[in-house]
């Protein structure tokens, strides 16, 4: 058990923090809620939360903080999955020791601070031709300081090292405030060169001089039993790696450090080697019946130096979203139930596939029956790459909904024995009655894996703890770690002694002394564990807590605590480019605005002690409020996070009985079908009004929004003047869904939009009466009134549906939630089932109707909506664009930042702003004056249109532009 860290003043101790520091030091219950979780199953509420401004901050953190006795936990993305950065005082280097002070080509290094994601590095190094070795796949949230702390691996970890194979030196800082550089031996070197390394540090004055004679006296006196037990095989990255301090290994103290799971020393900076990219790549896709199979055929793989070996199966393809597993078959994933992507480098593409071909052939000729594919081209590799780096998430749930876990989900064993770990592992399971997802670095004998775990009660936690027992012995038997990249934390280190002997653990136990006496940085990580079924977030209140809410969250067993358990840690919402999630935290870097750190606000509310207030809780309404409801979490995030659906029913219930409370966009936008009805009796006048910054100002809109426009004429009294229409082809009968918007801001397109189906064929009718989506309700949480609105519109609809009559929608916000929001909230009304599999984007109805399109051409500048991307997909658009010769450009710009009324309102303008400017609007100034821009949601074009000198148009409008004129 984990001995008590002395007893510390907290107030005292921030106070002081305080007074030195340039950074943030906070005590309140919203950021202790924030970090109380990271990757893993475990949650142990911080004492404080200390966000430093640079290195002197940093190291100034850590010296106070050891000095009252406080436990420091150093954390950088927070993705750990072993449980090994919660607790205590948290020192978050990620928000601002994040620079990368210097690439020199030339020696191929790079300096790096330790909260540099490793993305920004490779981004860095790549005009080089250069790399960093170790490459997980949480690389877009990881940072260099959680690598080097836990010795990441990654997917070319097989050819290029671990982040300890890759290290050169290394800047620390200890607990007593002694700061000292270390670096890594010559490779090159002899027994008197380590000789010499050995006299040299230990002849350094003060502190430093005394850690190095005690630790050179550590290994004289137990260099036969660390020779015996350490640096077996690469992934043995259990425990500290002892074995680098042997002679053989050059007295090498900063590798040393590499998976210490910050129990030494705190980084400030690290040197790090690039290594160059090979000319070209291709990638191998093996397909195989089984992962048993598969893992009897990598050391044959083994012989052709692959640079990633890497194993998905079945179970986790068949979570993706539909499109990409389509996708990933048409990039090349052959027949089987469970795959190796095995990537091999050559001097040109004719040797790389040259290499690739006599390794299938050497395959072919051991009898492996591998179904193969060659995959050369860059995007169709990038397809297969994402089932690999999504499966830490996509292996959370089973196919059937049921909840799966991390816990066992990092051993490694000897390559040539990994076949004979998965028998014995699938037994295991079988006797546990136990299944799981696996996926890993199969080319380093490295699984990982989520098991359908009970950690929620008492016996479920107990056949977890015989299970992981039972594996470790397995484990050990081959020669194996219990931990093969994540480290041990929380999860594995109890289990140390298995591995390892009592006699092994009493060394690591003395060199912990050696370095931290006073064992306070990040205590019970490897030394004095606590046991591994303890402090289990998912055991505590919140699993009792069934709530009444509106929505059904029928995909998560009507069940909002489960809901929020979707919500594993493993931060893919915290990358800075590339998707759509998460809009505000791409531009703040706050994990208060990912779409992580508001799901761990939710599920700290149901925990209820330190967010105590449940749904009138202040620290949940304020992380909710920077969230856009685009819905980018719901594709984007691998667990399939649908933050907008949370922040709706919080939102409902936090103003629940008290209408006064509402913010006034909730009232001006939130009723805008209303408003706009009402609006268009005289448009005109509303027009001037709408000019004035009081009105706005009583509206809660930001005084630099321009307030769209009312129609002088709705689109429906459009339609209605223009009578019945003869069409030529007689296709049948669809209805045009007239939301709001195009109703009474935008009849132009839904003018196109007939233009089109009529076209095509189509008899367009329209609903008897007014309808609406509800979505302006759903957003500001009034969810009873959308509800109600909602009904009447399914009343409405009734007779098309009943008769079968496709339903088509122009405005991607209200297609998708007649698609999805209406049968959650509608739960169990048929019409609204109906309603969303008879409702089609423009695109999805004529792709699928088999028209041909008018000859449009060129190119064209596309931003999809947010809830499109999310709910929808764009596959039809790019199918119906490419039909009609359109060269559809898609910059990955993610949200516009207008998002409904977010981007109105006036506590959000700055940022609404700030996300079009990182991609979108600059995309669009730099687009050609020929080349239309192309943006189907309103949101959208209202922010290009206030944001440039450009007018996007609908694909409606384009389409329709193109027909011939009668």
């Amino acid at each position: 058990m984990t001995p008590p860290v002395s007893q510390y003043d907290v107030t005292r101790l921030a106070a002081e923090l305080r007074g030195h520091l340039k950074g943030s030091v906070d005590t309140g219950a919203r950021s202790r809620a924030l970090y109380a979780a990271d990757g893993s199953n475990y949650r142990a509420v911080p004492d404080l939360v200390v966000v430093p401004a640079d290195q002197d901050d940093l190291a100034a953190a850590v010296a106070l903080t050891a000095a009252a006795g406080a436990p420091v936990t150093l954390r950088g993305g927070g993705t750990s999955m072993a449980g090994n950065a919660i607790g205590g005082v948290i020192i978050d280097a990620s928000r601002h020791v994040n620079q990368i002070l210097a690439i020199d080509p030339e020696a191929r290094t790079a300096i790096v601070e330790p909260g540099v994601v490793l993305t920004e590095l490779l981004k860095a190094a790549k005009p080089h031709g250069l790399a960093f070795g170790a490459d997980p796949s949480s690389g877009s949230r990881a940072t260099l300081g959680g690598m080097i702390a836990n010795n990441a691996c990654g997917a070319h970890s097989v050819a290029w090292g671990t982040t300890a194979d890759n290290l050169r030196t290394l800047d620390l800082i200890l607990a007593d405030g002694t700061k000292l550089t270390v670096d890594t031996p010559d490779v090159r070197a002899d027994r008197s060169g380590s000789d010499a390394r050995r006299q040299y540090y230990a002849s350094r004055p003060g502190r430093e001089g005394e850690l190095h004679r005690a630790l050179q006296a550590f290994v004289d006196r137990h260099e036969l039993l660390i020779g015996r037990r350490f640096g077996q095989f690469s992934r043995q990255i259990s425990g500290y790696a002892l074995h680098r301090l042997l002679p053989a290994h050059g007295y090498d103290v900063a590798r040393l450090l590499c998976g210490s799971e910050g129990g030494f020393a705190a980084t400030l900076q690290a040197t790090v080697a690039l290594t160059p990219l090979p000319a070209a790549k291709v990638l191998c896709v093996l397909g195989f019946g089984d992962s048993i199979t598969s893992a009897d055929c990598v050391p044959v793989v083994l012989r052709h130096g692959p640079l990633t070996m890497e194993s998905i199966n079945v179970d986790l393809v068949e979570r993706l979203p539909a499109e990409v597993r389509e996708a990933a078959v048409r990039a090349g994933l052959p027949a089987g139930r469970a795959w190796l992507l095995v990537e091999l480098g050559g001097t040109d593409q004719a040797d790389a596939a040259s290499a690739a071909e006599k390794m299938l052939e050497e395959l072919r000729d051991s009898g492996s029956p591998a179904t193969a594919s060659l995959v050369t081209d860059p995007k169709a590799q990038a397809v297969l790459w994402r089932c690999r780096t999504d499966a830490a998430g996509l292996a959370t749930r089973r196919a059937d909904g049921a909840e799966a876990w991390g816990g066992w989900e990092d051993a490694a064993v000897p390559p040539e024995r990994l076949g004979a770990y998965l028998r014995g592992l699938d037994e295991l399971l079988g006797r546990h009655g136990l299944s799981g997802a696996s996926y890993g670095h199969f080319g380093e004998g490295c699984m990982h894996m989520r098991i359908d775990f009970d950690l929620l009660s008492p016996r479920g936690l107990t056949t977890y703890r015989e299970f992981v027992e039972q594996a470790t012995d397995l484990v050990v038997e081959l020669g194996g770690s219990v931990s093969g990249e994540h480290g041990d934390g929380r999860a594995r280190s109890e289990l140390l002694t298995r591995m390892y002997g009592a006699d092994g653990v009493r060394l690591f136990a003395e060199l912990k002394d050696i370095w931290d006496p006073g064992r306070v940085m990040n205590p019970g990580m490897i030394v004095d564990p606590p046991r591994l079924d303890e402090h289990i977030r998912h055991a505590g209140p919140a699993k009792h807590r069934k709530l009444l809410t509106v929505f059904a969250y029928e995909n998560d067993d009507h069940d909002f605590a489960q809901a929020q358990r979707r919500c594993v840690g493993i931060g893919k919402c915290r990358q800075t480019s590339g998707g759509v999630m998460c809009p505000s935290y791409q531009v703040t870097r706050e994990e208060l605005h990912s779409t992580r750190g508001r799901a761990h606000l939710l599920w700290e509310m149901l925990e209820g002690d330190v967010v105590t207030d449940g749904w009138r809780s202040t620290e949940v309404r304020d992380a909710l409020d920077l969230c856009l409801s685009c819905k980018g979490c719901q594709s984007d995030c691998p667990v399939n996070v649908d933050m907008a659906t949370y922040k709706a029913e919080f939102t409902h219930h936090h103003y629940a009985r008290r209408p006064w409370a509402r913010p006034l966009s909730h009232w001006s936008m939130g009723w805008l079908p209303l408003w706009s009805r009402l609006a268009s009796t005289a448009p005109g006048l509303v027009n001037r009004l709408a000019r004035w910054r009081l009105v706005k100002r009583l509206g809660g809109i930001a005084s630099e929004r321009q307030i769209p426009e009312f129609a002088a004429q709705t689109f429906t009294h459009w339609f209605l003047a223009r009578g019945k229409q003869d069409v030529e082809a007689g296709r049948g009968k669809v209805v045009l869904w007239p939301d709001t918007l195009t109703e009474y801001l935008a009849p132009e397109i839904g003018q196109a939009a007939v233009e089109v189906l009529e076209a095509a064929g189509y008899e367009v009718i329209l609903p008897d009466k007014q309808v609406c989506c509800g979505l302006t309700w759903i957003s500001t949480g009034q969810l009873g009134v959308a509800k109600r609105v909602l009904n009447r519109s399914l009343a409405v609809l009734a007779p098309h549906l009943a008769a079968g009559t496709p339903i088509v929608g122009l405005e991607p916000s209200c297609t998708a939630a007649l698609r999805q929001d209406a049968p959650e909230l509608l739960h169990g009304d048929n019409r609204a089932t109906a309603a969303a599999t008879s409702t089609y984007t423009l695109a999805e109805f004529l792709a699928q109707s088999g028209w041909e399109p008018p000859h449009v051409g060129g190119e064209a500048l596309v931003q999809p909506h947010c809830h499109q991307h999310a709910v929808l997909g764009f596959d039809a658009d790019k199918t119906l664009m490419a039909a009609a010769g359109i060269n559809a450009v898609v910059p990955d710009a993610g949200c516009c930042g207008l998002a409904g009324n977010f981007g109105f309102e006036h506590d959000h303008y700055d940022l609404s702003k700030a996300v079009g400017e990182r991609v979108l609007l600059p995309a669009v100034r730099a687009a050609h004056p020929d080349t239309p821009i192309l943006a189907d949601g309103f949101s959208c074009r209202t922010q290009i249109t206030q944001g440039t000198t450009r007018r996007p148009l609908h694909l409606a409008q384009l389409l329709a532009a193109a027909l011939p004129k009668k």
